[in-house]
C-alpha cells in the first residue's frame, strides 16, 4: 500500500515577502485538536536560519484556514544560533524538524538545535494546550536533552501505557529509544538509551533511518512512520540519495520491540516538488494525525514545500501485519 498524495499539493509554499520563510517551508509537526489540524512547520530564511511557523487546516486536512505572518518559535539560545566565527560544520542554524506530542494538558516539542560550530543536538520545550490553541506562544525555555559531542536529531517523546515515557531519537545510522520515568531532566542529564531499530542491508533503508511522526497508538501497539535512505547507486541518474517513508508497528508495552516492518516504502519522491528543490529527491515527515479511519501524513518535499498524503489507517496496519507492504 502506498500513501495517496493530496491533489492540492503542495499545501504550503515559501512566501518571498517573509524573510524568515522566504527560502523554504518543510518538515512540519502536526496535531489534531478541536476538529482542526495544526501544523508547526520549519521555515528557512534567506540567510539559512530555521524558525518555526504555524498553519491551521480544516478537518479535511488540506484546506488552509489560517497561516501566521510571524514565526511562533525562533532560535534564541546559543546552541541554536550562529557563531561569529567561520562556519565549521553546519551551514544552516536554528530550530529544525519539530515533533509535537500532547501529554495531559501540555504539548511537548522536541526539535533539532543546530549551530555552526558543533554537532546537532535535541532540544525540548513545551507549551500549555490552551495557550497553543489561543496562539499565546508561551513556550518553556528550551533545554538540551542529548549529550554534547554526539550528532543527534529526529526526536520525539510519547507517554507509555504503564507509566513513564519513551524518547525516540536518531544517532547515526538508526533509531535510539530511551525509556524514562520522568519528563524532567537535571543539569547535565541526557537522553541516550540504546540503538534499537537499524537500517537493513539490501533494502530501501540500508544507509540510515530516523523517525518521521511521533508514534500513533493503535489497537496492535504503536504505529511508527519513519524515513530511510539507501546507499547511493553509482549508476543512478539521481545525483543524491533518496529519502523515502516506511512504517513499523511497535509493541504497546515495550516500544523497543518491533512487531512488523514494511518491506517497501509507503511514500517516495515522484512528483516534481519532491524531486527538485533545496535538497532533491526527498520526502521527509515530522507529523501525522489520525482522523476517524484516515491517516494524514504531512511531509517536506525536497526540503522546499509541504505536502500531505493519506491512506486508510486500518488497511495500512493490516498490510503491515500480512507482509503485503
Amino acid at each position: 500500500m502506498k500513501l495517496m498524495r493530496c491533489k492540492e499539493n503542495p499545501i504550503l509554499k515559501a512566501i518571498e515577502e517573509h524573510h524568515w520563510e522566504k527560502r523554504a517551508v518543510f518538515n512540519p509537526a502536526a496535531i489534531y485538536l478541536n476538529g482542526k489540524v495544526h501544523l508547526v512547520y520549519r521555515a528557512l530564511s534567506g540567510d539559512n536560519v530555521s524558525s518555526l511557523g504555524y498553519a491551521r487546516f480544516s478537518e479535511d486536512g488540506h484546506t488552509l484556514e489560517e497561516r501566521l505572518e510571524e514565526p511562533i518559535y525562533a532560535p534564541t539560545e546559543i546552541f541554536e544560533t550562529r557563531n561569529k566565527g567561520k562556519w565549521r560544520r553546519y551551514p544552516n542554524v536554528g530550530c529544525e524538524d519539530p515533533r509535537i506530542t500532547l501529554i495531559e494538558d501540555r504539548i511537548y516539542m522536541c526539535y533539532t538545535a543546530a549551530n555552526d560550530v558543533s554537532n546537532t543536538r535535541v532540544a525540548l520545550t513545551s507549551i500549555r494546550e490552551e495557550d497553543f490553541l489561543n496562539k499565546e506562544w508561551k513556550w518553556e525555555k528550551p533545554i538540551l536533552i542529548s549529550p554534547p559531542g554526539i550528532g543527534d536529531k529526529n526526536a520525539c517523546v510519547i507517554p507509555l501505557k504503564k507509566g513513564g515515557y519513551a524518547f525516540f531519537h536518531r544517532i547515526y545510522p538508526g533509531i535510539w529509544i530511551d525509556i524514562r520515568s520522568t519528563l524532567n531532566f537535571q543539569k547535565d542529564e541526557w537522553m541516550l538509551g540504546k540503538f534499537w531499530i537499524k537500517p537493513r542491508e539490501g533494502f530501501w533503508d540500508s544507509r540510515k533511518i530516523g523517525i518521521a511522526a511521533p508514534p500513533l497508538r493503535i489497537e496492535e501497539g504503536w504505529l511508527l512512520l519513519y524515513h530511510g535512505s539507501s546507499e547511493r547507486n553509482r549508476r543512478s541518474i539521481r545525483r543524491s540519495r533518496v529519502y523515502r517513508l516506511g512504517a513499523i508497528i511497535l509493541d504497546e508495552d515495550d516500544p523497543r520491540k518491533v512487531l512488523y516492518r514494511s518491506k517497501e516504502p509507503i511514500l517516495e519522491p515522484e512528483e516534481d516538488y519532491e524531486l527538485y528543490g533545496y535538497v532533491p529527491n526527498v520526502v521527509f515527515s515530522c507529523g501525522a494525525v489520525r482522523i476517524k479511519d484516515k491517516l494524514l501524513v504531512y511531509y517536506g518535499g525536497a526540503d522546499t514545500v509541504v505536502g500531505m498524503a493519506s491512506c486508510n489507517l486500518r488497511e495500512l496496519v493490516e498490510g503491515l501485519k500480512n507482509g503485503e507492504i
